[in-house]
């Protein structure tokens, strides 16, 4: 595991660490402090070298993407390298929460640490740096036009992998890429690997240069918790690889679903819909190692289409998921809730009404095993008629390696099973034989 100079530092014997203290001049102790290249960084968190274009950093959750990214992005204002900056993330949300106002990694707390003035100004979307006569303008993945126009020389674009791509010739992507012409143009894309084209595609070019890392890498500066939580979800499976270790997993041979069939279908919003069901695959049990419960909103429009609108895990009370899955059934005003009577169906039931007396429920007896209730409803998305709305990770990673690896949660695409083939069922179609209904 790399280290930065400052972790190498504390690892000295006090001694050693007081010499060296007393050799520096109050300036030069000063700028040691604040500086991310030669003190705060790992090695693998310093912008290479050379004349790239992208710099795609592929590396597990927490291993301090944002701040990598920032610390070079304001390393370019102060040396006048950087004049006209995109900041984009998934959502507007995400780029204000995560890019901007971050309290450690943010572009403002890195400005605040370094002493450069950055005055921001939310209603125009924008971060001025007086000093340094530049400007940051943050821009959301989900409306791509707002980069048609603009012109950049510098660049994030953060989880990557999680942007929308539905329309090839007008994404985000394609258009911050060709926004960034003038000066000496860099992109810094950072992100959860994911096998995505956009992902595979950046790999592959030998002109851009690809940094990886883990989780791991920097648990010196991660809560215990946080790691405890992640290594008790992830550890020691296959998207463990992904979500830890920052590896591209390709496709796996024998899975129903492949994620470009999946993109290709994806679209930002939802036409009118003609029926919204919620599915839940319950945790049966809840002490500590306990399942999540899943639950999956989904509905048919009158183009006969399938919309998967939302998806979730949570690790909660039976109260408290049946509380959930109520509310989402009443957010997207759904007909119906549904569950298989195989995996605690009868206690979905009582759980819920106890809630709320008069829910609308349904639970299904299957008596097929799970690959074959679920081949019908891969089918359809190889048939591109169902469609996720916006990015749903976590289903979509236990989608693309169902039913091959045994290591990887499939309680999302049990919920989203049940979702399709009741709304299929009910255009005369069935999908799946059913011994009985309740």
């Amino acid at each position: 595991m790399s280290q930065s100079l400052k972790q190498k530092f504390l690892a000295l014997p006090k001694h050693k660490q007081t010499e060296f203290i007393e050799s520096l001049t109050e300036a030069e102790a000063d700028a040691l402090l604040k500086s991310w290249r030669y003190w705060l960084a790992r090695p693998e968190q310093i912008a290479p070298d050379g004349d790239w274009f992208v710099w795609l950093v592929l590396a597990g959750r927490g291993f301090g993407k944002t701040r990598t990214a920032n610390e070079y992005i304001v390393e370019r204002i102060v040396a006048g390298e950087a004049k006209q900056i995109a900041l984009v993330g998934r959502t507007v949300a995400d780029v204000t929460k995560t890019l901007v106002r971050n309290k450690r990694s943010g572009i403002l707390a890195v400005c605040e640490r370094l002493g450069v003035e950055a005055d921001y100004k939310p209603s125009n979307r924008e971060i001025t740096f007086p000093k340094y006569n530049a400007i940051a303008t943050t821009y959301s993945a989900d409306a791509p036009d707002q980069l048609r126009g603009p012109e950049h020389d510098t660049a994030i674009a953060d989880e990557l992998a999680a942007w929308p791509m539905a329309d090839p010739e007008n994404n985000a992507w394609s258009n911050l890429q060709m926004g960034c012409r003038i000066g000496d143009p860099r992109i810094v894309a950072m992100t959860t690997p994911r096998p995505t084209k956009t992902i595979k595609a950046l790999v592959a070019d030998p002109k851009n240069v690809v940094t990886r890392g883990s989780t791991y890498d920097n648990a010196a500066n991660l809560s215990p918790a946080f790691l405890e939580q992640i290594k008790e979800r992830y550890e020691g499976t296959r998207l463990g690889r992904q979500e830890l270790l920052g590896e591209v997993l390709m496709d796996v041979d024998g899975a129903l679903w492949r994620l470009d069939d999946i993109d290709r279908a994806r679209v930002s919003e939802a036409p009118r819909l003609k029926r919204i069901v919620v599915a839940v695959d319950p945790a049966v049990s809840t002490n500590a190692s306990s399942d999540y419960t899943a639950i999956v909103v989904a509905g048919i429009g009158w183009d006969g289409e399938f919309y998967v609108l939302h998806s979730e895990h949570i690790k909660a009370s039976p109260n408290e998921w049946a509380s959930r899955v109520l509310s989402l059934f009443d957010e997207y005003n759904a007909d119906r809730i549904v569950a298989e009577r195989n995996n605690g169906g009868d206690m979905v039931e009582h759980t819920i009404r106890t809630v709320r007396t008069n829910a609308p429920i349904k639970t299904i007896h299957a008596s097929r095993g799970k690959q074959t209730r679920a081949e019908p409803v891969a089918a359809l998305y190889e048939q591109c008629r169902v469609h996720h709305v916006g990015e749903h990770k976590e289903l979509e990673d236990e989608l693309i390696v169902f039913p091959v690896a045994t290591d990887v949660h499939d309680d999302l695409v049990d919920a989203l099973v049940y979702a399709i083939t009741e709304l299929t069922e009910k255009q005369g179609a069935q999908l799946v034989t059913f011994n009985s209904y309740h």
